[in-house]
């Protein structure tokens, strides 16, 4: 069908389906008005994106600094040896057992995701994916032109076998977005799709450095899968990119080699930082969430109708003490149409003394917004 566009002047093609489909990121879309915020001298506190505050390993800056070649050249399609070894050895010592040849490395885990969806996806292939879930799923899958199918449920062991079953029943791709391994607490463990038996060429794990080492803006990721034919795919894929950034890979060669020393007290930090959360929101009257088990975010259900209103409201209507919060509308972390449509995703990202401030906001929001 001809897409055209008119004005006074000339007619030319329209935009694709693909880009009129595309969605806005409900963690982003708000950020001119925050922005507008700052400008009229209102303190922001930034609760809708899962940026660490937490100071990236020392040792990735100083690898980069030490970068010694006079010309910064094109990288391997598949990434730096140095940083898939590196990979490899970590994977190892969490008792998961991959070659080099199992690894590429992506432009950040949002690059793996997309490749992992064209690689085993045709266009109006369907994708089976658990509400909530990370709200760029809906664009990636835009831009691979899938749908996706959800489910309603927070992933146990017990799921994951489920799961399993699924996929070896019926031949199904299993895609595993495991960003946030190490964030899980209460003395509990995350299960790896790539420990399950009987379906290893079936898996495809994304991975990334960004939420592991707070290192958000280095845009290093990987994809992990032991077919063959896969990996064949994803590596001409990457080699379409060219290759990733080669700087940002030197810095997570570093970063892996300490990340032992690095990670345990931010593990430890996030979830006396979930614990303090839950306790002040006790403190906030009809504001009802799930205490997450893993990761640094949680849902709120909140005692308004239109939480994606109240979200702007805060930005643009609203300041306490010249300060307001900034809030993620859940209803983007669906696929259903009718689901979040009163709740908020938050990321618990801030220091506890932010956090506070950030959470007496809030109650103050609500209860401005419930009388205006």
């Amino acid at each position: 069908m001809e897409r055209r566009e008119e004005n006074s002047k000339t007619k030319f093609l329209g935009l694709s389906r693909r880009a009129e489909q595309m969605p806005y990121s409900p963690i982003r879309k708000l950020a001119p008005l925050a922005d507008d915020a700052k400008k009229r001298g209102v303190e922001v506190f930034h609760l809708n994106i899962g940026q660490p505050d937490i100071k990236t390993p020392k040792e990735f800056f100083d690898a980069i600094i030490s970068y010694q070649e006079d010309v910064l050249r094109y990288g391997p399609s598949g990434g730096l040896l140095d940083l898939r070894l590196a990979v490899v050895k970590y994977y190892r010592e969490l008792g998961i057992d991959i070659d080099l040849d199992n690894v590429w490395i992506t432009t950040g885990g949002s690059e793996a995701i997309i490749f992992a969806m064209m690689a085993v996806c045709d266009a109006g292939d369907e994708i089976i994916v658990f509400e909530p879930f990370y709200t760029n799923y809906n664009g990636f899958a835009a831009m691979a032109n899938v749908k996706l199918v959800p489910v309603t449920t927070n992933l146990s062991e017990e799921e994951m076998f489920i799961i399993y079953k699924l996929c070896k029943e019926h031949g199904l791709f299993l895609l595993s977005d495991e960003v946030y391994r190490e964030f899980v607490y209460d003395g509990k463990s995350q299960v790896s799709a790539l420990s399950l038996p009987e379906i290893e060429e079936q898996v495809i794990l994304m991975d990334s450095i960004s939420k592991r080492f707070s290192a958000c803006g280095a845009r290093v990721g990987c994809l992990v899968s032991r077919n063959k034919k896969i990996m064949d795919a994803l590596l001409r894929f990457g080699q379409a990119r060219l290759c990733p950034p080669t700087l940002e890979q030197i810095g997570a060669v570093a970063a892996y080699r300490h990340i032992e020393q690095y990670i345990k007290p931010i593990i430890k930090e996030y979830e006396e930082r979930r614990n303090f959360l839950f306790e002040r929101l006790r403190e906030i009257p009809g504001v009802y969430g799930h205490k997450p088990e893993g990761a640094f975010y949680t849902v709120l259900r909140l005692p308004v109708s239109d939480a994606d209103h109240f979200c702007q409201w805060l930005l643009t209507d609203f300041e306490y003490n010249k300060k307001t919060v900034m809030l993620a509308p859940a209803n983007g972390f669906y696929s259903s149409p009718d689901k979040g449509k009163d709740e908020v995703r938050i990321a618990y990202v801030l220091n506890r003394d932010d956090l506070a401030q950030a959470l007496e906001v809030l109650k103050k929001g609500l209860d401005a917004y419930r009388v205006k």
